[in-house]
């Protein structure tokens, strides 16, 4: 059963759909294990969504409270994994596999993104390329994914510039339906074409709720006198180590892979120690041979569905990694010489 199917019951109108795509290898699972791991739980789903919420309401709180900064510069940390998280389930939203109504998985995805700067309905026109042109021209994420090994100095210089927040700004433009495009793109390789006319009217529409929010939230805090708090404890962790979050990970899981004519090997799965996965990869995005090879997996499934295609051996050659040796490989010196510069 493809995702679409999965997804409304019947075949998705073109330019709606995550296309399963050519790196399938579709006897992995059989079609009831398929349907198992792609079922939806509610329950599960709002665990996911109230935890985070609760860490990060918390932590701001623990914050206001002692404001110190033995107590700010922790929280801005944890904070900013946090923001992380709300994205990770906005990116299940995207996919339509946060809760079974698909209004309310929209409303919610909808709701978790716009603190972030992210329209979630922009986010899925965008992450669908990515899924259905993997590393082919038409990938938005390429400009941050390829080209590694490109040496320690260059991944350490771009994740200082994120730290510092002087790559916010990308990341936002990319948010907002306007990513980095390859120099080979025409302007036929747009992000926004290959998409249905309702998708991309809805992401029209929310990225003016996005900056609605935001204004809204400036205009209160100033009004109310918190205006420190919120620049100190939302803002800042958002342009700055969330940044680094999002680029760390982003090469994690796709960054000097070798061999793209399988989605075992086009895609790296991550593992590591429970601390390191909760800051890093979290709601076990670290899964990430697993979404790609069946994108309709809703994140709480994912760590059963490695289970079942490790028990088969199918994972024996397939890029799993633990993290300290992925970042090993990512800071090796490039393979050629004369790699162009990254974009983003």
């Amino acid at each position: 059963m493809s995702h679409d199917e999965l997804k409304t019951g019947n075949a998705a109108a073109a330019g709606d759909e995550f296309r399963e795509g050519r790196r399938r290898q579709r006897h992995l699972l059989s079609t009831a294990e398929v349907q198992s791991l792609c079922e939806l739980n509610n329950i599960s789903a709002a665990q996911g969504v109230f935890q985070t919420l609760a860490v990060t309401i918390f932590t701001i709180a623990l914050a206001v409270v002692f404001w110190h900064p033995l107590v700010v510069i922790p929280a801005v940390l944890v904070i900013a994994s946090r923001q992380h998280a709300l994205f990770v389930l906005v990116h299940d939203a995207a996919h339509y596999r946060l809760f079974k109504s698909r209004s309310l998985n929209d409303w919610v995805g909808q709701i978790l993104a716009m603190p972030g700067g992210i329209s979630m309905h922009t986010y899925r026109v965008i992450h669908r390329l990515h899924h259905n042109y993997l590393f082919e021209q038409r990938d938005p994420d390429v400009p941050l994914i390829a080209g590694y090994p490109r040496g320690r100095r260059y991944l350490l210089v771009k994740l200082s510039k994120d730290l510092f927040g002087l790559t916010a700004w990308k990341t936002f433009k990319y948010f907002f339906g306007a990513p980095v495009i390859n120099d080979a793109a025409s302007s036929a390789d747009r992000p926004l074409d290959d998409t249905a006319p309702a998708l991309r009217e809805a992401a029209r529409r929310d990225r003016w709720w996005v900056i609605a929010w935001h204004s809204g939230m400036l205009v209160l805090a100033f009004i109310g006198g918190w205006w420190l708090e919120y620049l100190v404890l939302w803002l800042l962790p958002l342009v700055t180590v969330m940044q680094l979050f999002l680029r760390l990970r982003a090469v994690l899981e796709h960054g000097a892979v070798t061999d793209l004519t399988s989605a075992l090997t086009a895609a790296r799965t991550n593992v590591g120690p429970g601390w390191l996965m909760w800051f890093v990869f979290p709601h076990h995005v670290n899964f990430h041979i697993e979404h790609h090879l069946i994108p309709s997996i809703p994140f709480y499934n994912l760590p059963r569905c490695h289970n079942l295609l490790a028990k088969r051996g199918t994972l024996s050659s397939a890029e799993i990694r633990r993290v300290p040796e992925t970042l090993a490989l990512l800071l090796s010196n490039p393979l050629i010489a004369s790699q162009r510069d990254s974009a983003w």
